[in-house]
């Protein structure tokens, strides 16, 4: 479904949409082609009503992403660098203010700008093979937007600074990846595409106006104060709970699981 060359885009019955980077021959960095091709999709799921939930994901065994392909050099040059901001910025869904809840499922090598994928997920699990490594350091190339986005998910300053000054010298396994609230996740290699759809269409199932409500109350909270934020977000439950003449949707029950 649309005409995109550098990644793969289907939207299913079950209201699941799922974007696919497809360069495994380039570890799935992002192009400028790529970049401007994420950014129209984004703007298809925040648009399309049909879709409820998104998975992301990678092609290849390689690599999910190891960010911009250094074969283009760290920005457009052949564009004004003053109409210009870092190529990545507008990479993830909620700088589009998309606020469909997006599962990201992460194999082999996430690297560097990788992360402008990740940092704006909502759910992140990975394969038992996946590493996690920031190549900026080690190239002479400034590291800000992705260390960012890591802090803003709660992950320890001292683990930023090591991660993102070190380079390609050092890398974090799944295991610690987990340990750090990067990822929610490990499964295995071959389950990692069905168990990042099960867990999409689980949440699909639900009212999307309540879960994209719970989505955007979240994110919006991370600029504000606590008691902004619960002012704020108090708003959305006027907006997206059911009016009293509506019977709120329930989803089908499935098993609980205990994590």
């Amino acid at each position: 479904m649309g005409d995109y060359s550098t990644i793969e885009f289907d939207i299913g019955d079950d209201h699941v949409a799922t974007i696919t980077l497809n360069r495994p021959e380039r570890l799935n960095s992002f192009s400028e082609t790529m970049a401007a091709e994420v950014v129209d999709v984004w703007g298809v799921v925040r648009d399309t009503d049909d879709i409820h939930a998104v998975v992301l994901r990678s092609a290849g065994d390689r690599a999910f992403c190891t960010g911009i392909d250094v074969t283009d050099g760290v920005w457009w040059y052949h564009l004004n660098i003053w109409n210009q901001i870092d190529p990545g910025f507008w990479l993830g869904p909620k700088s589009h203010k998309c606020w469909k809840p997006v599962v990201t499922a992460v194999q082999g090598m996430c690297a560097g700008g990788g992360f402008y994928f990740v940092n704006e997920s909502d759910i992140v699990i990975c394969s038992e093979d996946a590493t996690f490594f920031d190549p900026h350091a080690s190239r002479g190339v400034t590291s800000v937007l992705e260390p960012v986005g890591l802090l803003a998910r709660n992950v320890p300053l001292g683990d930023v600074l090591r991660w993102a000054l070190l380079g390609n010298d050092e890398r974090l396994t799944a295991e610690t990846a987990l340990r750090l609230g990067m990822v929610t996740e490990i499964v295995p290699r071959d389950d990692l595409w069905a168990r990042a759809h099960a867990l999409a269409a689980e949440i699909a199932a639900r009212r999307p106006e309540a879960i994209q409500g719970t989505v955007r109350a979240i994110w919006e909270s991370l600029d504000m104060t606590r008691s902004a934020a619960l002012q704020h977000g108090i708003l959305y439950t006027h907006v997206g709970n059911p009016p009293p003449d509506e019977k709120p949707g329930v989803a089908p029950k499935v098993r609980p699981r205990f994590r």
